[in-house]
């Protein structure tokens, strides 16, 4: 089964750093103002993380800072995805290979059509299985050359770098990062800051996916700075972390994943111009029950 972290009840919100990101914000007198519009990407799930559609712009409330920002327009997010899907290789997954290889084939088999998907195994060094692609057939030939490597250990932190970089060197219109994890030992030497901030210059959403059992076996430098990467970055990137109690959610949680980035929203919002960023961005819904995560669409400032 799967075990989400904890949502408000009622409208529920995200908030996403913006400062990082470079995008411009409001300020200034407001005569002196002109308005420009904003572009953003929102998922909308129900209390089961499913993704609920046909909301109108009038259903949506859009803060920075604290401050309402008039809803333009709302309707479906069409542009393609760069999708970098991060797996586990390590010694630690051997019990859910056959999951994992199970589950990401159901996420090929629904996002393949019009999106590029890379995989990439961090089991000892990051290690392309299958460069971007659109192709079901050669993502499934990486899948199936997907095993956990004895004796290894992860190095996800260095993977979310050069997976953050590699999107960023593509230009991608609409970045996606996929990481699926267990809670093994951790070996890359990189400062959680550091990989934050390669994540905020890709511009890609994080969604994470962790395999748990309960208690943290490791309390070592490189095992917090990864627990804090994994908190930090869906949250300031409008993606989701999800804890995973038993390999056989692994399929059922990806198949969930596809569904909700299948169903984003593209949002429309006017902003007054000024030289000073907003620190925050809040995206909310008006009915309730619903948690609403956004993500400023790549290349605004």
């Amino acid at each position: 089964m799967a075990s989400r972290s904890p949502r408000r009840a009622g409208v529920a919100t995200v908030l996403v750093g913006l400062a990082a990101a470079g995008t411009v914000a409001f300020g200034g007198p407001p005569e002196a103002q002109t308005r420009r519009e904003r572009h953003v990407y929102v998922s909308v799930v129900d209390a089961q993380g499913e993704p609920v559609k046909g909301l109108e712009a009038g259903e949506f409330v859009v803060r920075e800072d604290g401050l309402a920002r008039e809803v333009l327009r709302a309707g479906p997010a069409t542009e393609p995805m760069d999708i970098a899907v991060l797996v586990d290789d390590s010694q630690a997954a051997t019990r859910a290979i056959a999951d994992l290889r199970k589950g990401l084939q159901r996420f090929a088999d629904e996002l393949s059509k019009g999106n590029q998907i890379a995989l990439i195994t961090f089991g000892e060094r990051p290690t392309i299985l299958t460069d971007y692609t659109a192709t079901l057939a050669q993502l499934t030939a990486g899948i199936n050359r997907l095993f956990a490597r004895p004796g290894a250990g992860s190095y996800l932190l260095e993977a979310i770098i050069e997976a953050s970089r590699g999107l960023s060197r593509r230009k991608a219109a609409r970045p996606v990062m996929v990481v699926i994890t267990t809670e093994g030992q951790e070996f890359s030497n990189d400062y959680h800051a550091r990989v934050i901030q390669a994540l905020h210059e890709s511009r890609a959403t994080l969604h994470a996916l962790i395999l748990t059992r309960g208690v943290e076996e490791t309390t070592t430098d490189e095992v917090r700075n990864r627990n804090i990467v994994l908190a930090d970055g869906p949250a300031t990137t409008g993606g989701r972390r999800d804890f995973l109690l038993a390999e056989t959610a692994i399929t059922p949680r990806l198949e969930q994943l596809a569904r909700e980035l299948r169903s984003q929203y593209r949002l429309v919002y006017a902003r007054p111009e000024s030289l000073i960023p907003p620190k925050q961005l809040e995206v909310t819904v008006r009915r309730s029950g619903l948690t609403a995560r956004a993500t400023t669409v790549a290349g605004e400032r």
